[in-house]
């Protein structure tokens, strides 16, 4: 059976984003249009489906990392501030964002929360699994000979 570990992350990572859209398993907020996704940003999001890649990043993240909570995934969605001539230092991404984004995928039944953060839920766990091995087999028509890799 195909896994999260056997494809690309970002052709992953697309796929489960455009499913969580169609299936309404995640909304993007209303001020998700307006919202910078950390510090060390100037603008927010050009990509109108944003969220939903920002969601379903979060759920791969879980996925291989769990069990995980906000801090760790503020880290990891942070980035490189630069403040002029002065060094650039790392700071975390938003947390509000991460939160949102968790409390929509408890609600879908994604992920689960426990003592140490999150995990991944079963039902999370088959919808990637199931998302892995649809785009295994697109990538396998696409590119013939890549399963020896």
């Amino acid at each position: 059976m195909t896994t999260v570990y056997d494809i690309p992350a970002d052709v992953l990572i697309k796929n489960t984003a455009q499913k969580l859209k169609d299936e309404n398993f995640v909304q993007a907020p209303a001020w998700g249009s307006q919202v910078k996704t950390g510090v060390h940003k100037e603008l927010s999001p050009a990509d109108q489906d944003w969220w939903y890649t920002r969601c379903a990043s979060i759920v791969r993240r879980i996925y291989i990392d769990g069990p995980t909570g906000v801090s760790r995934l503020k880290s990891f969605y942070g980035g490189k501030l630069r403040k002029g001539s002065a060094s650039p230092h790392h700071v975390r991404g938003s947390g509000s964002v991460v939160r949102v984004a968790l409390h929509q995928l408890e609600s879908a039944g994604l992920v689960k929360s426990v003592k140490k953060g999150r995990v991944i839920a079963p039902k999370g766990q088959s919808l990637l699994d199931n998302v892995a091995h649809e785009a295994k087999s697109g990538l396998l028509e696409q590119y013939p000979g890549i399963d020896k890799y």
